[in-house]
């Protein structure tokens, strides 16, 4: 295949890189920033800001020796899957059925001298490649949910058009970096196939980048697969063109599905984000050190498997910790503890020395109301502060990940912006400085029609594309819309107004052969 450099540069509209304001102008040139061809996006954050941290020295070190504890004498369990049993056995772990227990400091000691600190993810658009680790800061949408809230207020379950258009969005939202993975769970396509058409529309209605299938061993070869008529082989072979999500299966195990993946992407350089997914109080201690403690146990113990199936492989410290009600048992979003959690993990990441996966927008929710602004806020703000590298979940999440929400994807992205410019910290140029303006302006004066001011009063502040900033009568005048009324008719907008990034015919062609090849080779299964 053709370097991936040649691929799918361009957008609809006149290129990426004209987009992206490094050149060009005119009429047509402001029309494709409008539409969805030539989307103005924004790069990957990369932070001005240290990280906040919660814990001292002592306090880590504890933590640290309690996961020792934990994957000496405990031990994590690895489920139907001989092969990681022998390849642990065979590295000099203590194996007792799927039980493994791991020398001190083993896990540590593989991770620290093998794993990447920071890796490139690429994007068929090499302008939207991202970085995954150190100061950078990687917003990926919502994953997972089964249902959708769509433009009409029904909640139901989603299908494969619902998918498409989360992913357009996502592409014409610039302060989402990645496309995701599975944005919403399409179960009107074979619960067997549907992997190869959620790759595929990443691939065709977006340049970013995205992730593949976890769900089955075979599905993430698939999505390998796809990737290198995307890529070419070699490329993909010595590149990292997917991150994929692996979840423990808390508490202090991990099932073959999960392990099955693992091991395909490692094996072909392909990233994993290894993530005990956690409600504190049912999967782990109900006290943030009991959690932190467990999640990097699992952690650690996952992320050593897949540097002894090929070292130097990308791997991801992953946390996903929610608290819970204690009356009802539902998972509640937006409150200290999961912060504490957050802070924590993302201090022992970098102690590790590896990229670390948290965070989001996330609430209980069951609309895009005060409760999910409020909750979604909580959560966003420790992401950003605690330095989090790859944030998934970062916009659209309702009803504790069951609903992804169109109107709640903008809403989110819209403070995504806010985010980013607020981490990557204030400008200290001379044109920051400001004080050409003040010498300017001088006492007693206003600075509305300074220099400095008419030269910068386009960017001098975000500009939000949700709120409502105009006086209480033009509001009216305009409907007297609420945000979420708001944001309805913006995504209504956005979807009318899109246009796919240019794929190589010839790519597309042999993506859409591979795909119906494997369809025919097997019957549809929706269980």
């Amino acid at each position: 295949m053709s370097d991936p450099t040649e691929l799918s540069g361009e957008s609809a509209s006149g290129g990426a890189r004209r987009g992206r304001g490094g050149g060009g102008g005119g009429r047509e040139a402001r029309r494709a920033l409008r539409t969805g061809g030539g989307i103005k996006q924004r790069r990957f954050i990369e932070r001005k800001l240290s990280p906040f941290e919660i814990l001292s020295e002592e306090g880590l070190a504890i933590i640290e020796q309690n996961a020792d504890i934990i994957l000496e004498e405990v031990g994590i369990e690895f489920r139907d899957d001989a092969e990681a049993l022998q390849i642990l056995k065979e590295a000099g772990c203590d194996v007792q059925g799927e039980r493994v227990r791991f020398p001190r400091g083993f896990c540590r000691k593989i991770i620290r001298e093998n794993a990447p600190a920071t890796f490139t993810q690429h994007a068929r658009n090499p302008e939207r490649s991202v970085t995954i680790g150190g100061n950078a800061t990687v917003f990926a949408p919502v994953y997972g949910p089964p249902f959708v809230r769509d433009l009409n207020g029904e909640r139901r379950y989603a299908t494969i058009e619902d998918f498409q258009n989360l992913v357009k969005l996502a592409y014409m939202s610039p302060a989402l970096h990645h496309s995701g993975g599975t944005v919403c769970e399409p179960v009107d396509v074979p619960v067997n196939k549907r992997h190869l058409d959620m790759v595929y529309s990443h691939i065709r209605y977006s340049d970013k980048p995205f992730m593949g299938s976890v769900t089955a061993p075979e599905r993430a070869e698939d999505s390998v697969a796809l990737a290198k008529i995307v890529f070419g082989d070699d490329f993909v072979e010595n590149n990292t063109v997917m991150i994929n999500l692996i979840n423990a299966n808390s508490p202090m195990t991990f099932d073959g599905t999960m392990l099955g993946a693992l091991k395909v992407y490692a094996r072909h350089n392909q990233a994993v984000i290894v993530t005990p997914f956690i409600l504190s109080g049912a999967m782990a201690p109900c006290t943030p050190a009991g959690v932190m403690a467990q999640t990097l146990a699992e952690a650690m113990a996952g992320i050593a498997l897949a540097q002894l199936v090929r070292p130097g492989a990308p791997c991801v410290f992953g946390s996903f910790a929610s608290s819970m009600s204690m009356q009802s048992g539902a998972p509640t979003f937006g409150t200290p503890e999961p912060a504490m959690v957050l802070y924590g993990c993302a201090a022992l990441a970098r102690r590790l020395g590896i990229p670390f996966r948290s965070g989001g927008s996330l609430c209980g929710s069951k609309l895009p109301d005060a409760q999910a602004a409020y909750e979604s806020a909580a959560t966003l703000q420790p992401t950003v502060l605690g330095g989090v590298n790859f944030v998934l979940h970062a916009a659209g999440w309702l009803e504790g990940g069951l609903v992804s929400s169109f109107e709640k994807l903008v809403m989110d992205a819209d403070q995504l912006g806010m985010m980013q410019t607020f981490a990557e910290g204030p400008d200290l140029s001379e044109n920051g400085q400001a004080m050409d303006a003040i010498r300017e302006v001088g006492p007693g004066q206003h600075f509305l029609g300074c220099a400095h001011t008419q030269a910068n009063f386009e960017t001098a502040f975000y500009r939000s594309n949700v709120a409502d900033n105009n006086s209480y009568e033009q509001w009216l005048a305009e409907g007297s819309l609420d945000a979420a009324q708001r944001t309805n008719n913006l995504v209504r907008k956005m979807l009318e107004e899109y246009e796919a990034p240019v794929l190589d015919p010839a790519v597309d062609e042999a993506l859409n052969s591979f795909i119906a090849k494997a369809k025919e080779s097997m019957p549809d299964a929706f269980a």
